[in-house]
């Protein structure tokens, strides 16, 4: 039994340690911080710091990469995450996107929020600055309905 339980955790070592070989890009492009949100938006400060401090980090190419995702599987995960989210909403390319895909971007970003989808629910026990409280939450839309409008015109 030792001997089948030995070499069950050497597989399972040879294993973890293979994986690693296969590394995912973990990129940040370029900001040209004309065209991001901060930029090109009429943005109160209370909003810039919520969005700063709980969408940034994968809605934006100003991702800050944590020890955990040099390490596979968790690498795999995170990496596939930021690149949906940003392509989902890039708060860094804002500029790139015509007014009306704004204004639905806007309208999406206080009804994912107002639902508590996000942020996600596995990123806020790693991140626990980015809980939104009912009052952030509140901020975002007042801010997301007024630039909305403010686009409109």
């Amino acid at each position: 039994m030792r001997r089948v339980l030995k070499w069950i955790v050497i597989i399972l070592v040879v294993a973890f340690v293979a994986i690693q070989l296969r590394r995912p890009v973990r990129s940040n492009p370029p900001v040209d911080e004309s065209q991001t949100i901060f930029a090109r938006s009429q943005m109160t400060p209370a909003a810039a710091s919520i969005l700063n401090r709980s969408c940034v980090d994968c809605h934006s190419n100003k991702t800050v990469w944590p020890w955990y995702s040099h390490v596979a599987p968790v690498s795999w995960l995170l990496a596939d995450d930021v690149a949906t989210a940003r392509q989902m909403m890039n708060l860094s390319e804002w500029g790139r996107l015509d007014s009306d895909r704004q204004g639905k971007k806007l309208r999406q970003m206080c009804d994912e929020v107002s639902d508590g989808v996000m942020p996600l629910w596995f990123y806020k026990p790693l991140h626990p600055a980015s809980k939104l409280s009912p009052a952030d939450v509140k901020t975002l839309c007042d801010w997301t309905s007024a630039e909305r409008d403010r686009i409109s015109e």
